[in-house]
């Protein structure tokens, strides 16, 4: 490993039920990751993918709540990947760790068993910040972790609707400012659509939306209870503390 990958801290999640191991300094995995988890429908003997997943946070959170899913952890920076791979040995999980860009041509993905119409579930947390009004990291790895350009999710869903099965479910979390693009996205092959707005308080604008589509869902929208992730003293509410420590999965997860 190189010493940028090497220079590393050990990260308790889930209560300590998963512990990661992930770079000092780029992106890092922290709640995002584990309110995409928890809002992730799946049960044993599924095929999961996550796209963009790093050191394997919101995919291996997953996998620790449900037993026997065949888990693929699909992720374009190769020093990330093997910390993902890592961090799945270390925790007792399976996963299928996959260098690849979610962006790549269908071939790609049939190269590497990601077949069309042949998984069960999509989760993902796409860069999600727009380079014309965020300025980007020096970090190359946090920056592409975080700054997309305007084709970026539209590619991310393309990729997620191919290889679903017909009534697979994707489920992402975006930034909510940033709605209509991801209504947007989804309208091309998704439908029964589930939103959840995130808010840091009840004081304040939603900063995340959670949402769940199902391929060729055909349902009305949803717009579900706002979850906020702090109680009026500006600590973790019950529910949030129970999500993170792995007791609680949130509304999306029981469709």
């Amino acid at each position: 490993m190189s010493d940028v990958v090497a220079d590393t801290t050990e990260d308790a999640f889930l209560g300590g039920q998963l512990r990661l191991r992930q770079p000092k300094s780029g992106h890092r995995a922290g709640h995002d990751a584990m309110l995409l988890a928890a809002a992730t429908a799946a049960q044993a003997g599924d095929r999961v993918v996550e796209f963009g997943a790093g050191v394997g946070a919101a995919g291996l959170a997953l996998a620790r709540r449900v037993a026997g899913i065949d888990l693929v952890l699909v992720e374009i920076d190769a020093e990330l990947a093997a910390l993902a791979r890592e961090n799945a040995g270390r925790n007792g999980l399976a996963a299928d760790v996959i260098v690849l860009d979610v962006a790549s041509a269908a071939e790609n993905f049939a190269r590497v068993g990601l077949t069309q119409d042949s998984i069960d579930a999509v989760l993902m947390n796409p860069p999600f910040n727009d380079a014309s009004r965020h300025r980007a990291s020096p970090d190359a790895s946090r920056a592409s972790a975080h700054v997309a350009d305007g084709a970026t999710l539209e590619s991310w869903v393309h990729a997620a609707r191919r290889i679903l099965k017909s009534g697979g479910a994707l489920t992402l979390i975006w930034r909510a400012d940033g709605i209509a693009e991801a209504l947007a996205a989804l309208s091309k092959g998704f439908g029964s659509l589930a939103i959840l707005p995130v808010h840091a308080d009840a004081g304040r604008p939603a900063i995340r939306v959670l949402i769940r589509g199902v391929k060729g869902g055909k349902a009305p929208a949803r717009v579900l209870g706002s979850l906020m992730l702090n109680d009026g003293s500006g600590l973790p509410n019950k529910e949030v503390a129970e999500m993170l420590s792995g007791k609680r999965v949130l509304p999306l997860a029981n469709p």
